[in-house]
């Protein structure tokens, strides 16, 4: 595949968008918000950064990903279509008890899924154990993973970032999704986490700052996170949860709650407006 850049990458993850918010609204159930925040991270990853191969899902020379934020696999499950491991017209069976296609990733059924993530705090230490068993195999490939910023609550994340920098992990990049808000309101009122750039430096992290939403920058920290030796880094992402849909945007209660017909109706007419103007420039 020819990696994307620029506007055309930016178009990619709003077709991610326009998708995700599609298969929640068809399942009447699902998670708009987290997904629409972290899009431009997974689309970046999926056709730019990672070496992956969709007819070979379980390659073992392949780089490694997992959505910690599982809840955000509408996302998730619309890159890897887009990307070729499963046609696009299976996402209309999101939730569906006919479909592989739950509303958490299963790694189990579903091609290019390499965690089962829902339970919040327990993605991250399965990418370290992924990234820990490269270096102890002497495997060139990378491990990435996606954490919300209202997950960083769990004490089992803390864990997994003393690990990573125990162990040297430099072949660890963990996004952490910086929206402010989580299925209860702002982060900060329900448990305040920040500031997680000097938590992370204190667990001796490489730690990049960036907006979330700008693929440029998204892979130049992915650029940095590789040139970085001896220890793990953390991108942590601005965003805006919602992001590309106008009544989700930033509002805590699109955490959770599928669209009506009238709402996806304006959804669709936003995300199809913005993909046509970035592929218009």
């Amino acid at each position: 595949m020819e990696k994307l850049y620029g506007k055309e990458l930016s178009a990619m993850a709003y077709r991610v968008r326009l998708l995700a918010v599609e298969a929640v609204h068809r399942a009447a159930s699902g998670h708009p918000g987290g997904s629409l925040s972290c899009a431009d991270a997974l689309t970046t990853l999926y056709f730019n950064e990672m070496n992956v191969d969709p007819s070979n899902p379980d390659w073992e020379a392949r780089d490694r990903f997992v959505l910690s934020k599982g809840h955000c696999a509408p996302a998730l499950y619309a890159a890897l279509a887009l990307r070729g491991f499963f046609p696009v017209e299976a996402l209309q069976q999101l939730r569906s008890i006919k479909s592989h296609l739950s509303g958490h990733p299963d790694m189990k059924h579903i091609p290019g899924v390499d965690m089962s993530t829902g339970s919040l705090g327990q993605g991250l230490s399965a990418a370290v154990g992924m990234a820990l068993a490269a270096k102890v195999q002497g495997k060139s490939y990378r491990t990435y993973a996606i954490l919300g910023d209202g997950e960083c609550q769990e004490g089992q994340i803390w864990e997994a970032f003393m690990a990573a920098a125990k162990w040297s992990l430099d072949n660890l990049c963990a996004f952490i999704d910086v929206n402010g808000l989580q299925i209860d309101g702002a982060t900060k009122d329900v448990m305040p986490t920040e500031p997680l750039d000097k938590k992370l430096e204190a667990f001796n992290w490489h730690v990049v700052k960036i907006d979330g939403h700008d693929v440029n920058q998204i892979l130049a920290a992915l650029a940095e996170a590789r040139n970085t030796q001896g220890r793990p880094t953390a991108i942590l992402m601005t965003t805006v949860k919602g992001k590309g849909v106008s009544y989700m945007e930033n509002q805590a209660g699109w955490h959770g709650k599928a669209p009506n017909v009238d709402e996806f109706a304006i959804a669709k007419a936003e995300l199809e407006a913005k993909i046509k103007e970035l592929e218009e420039r």
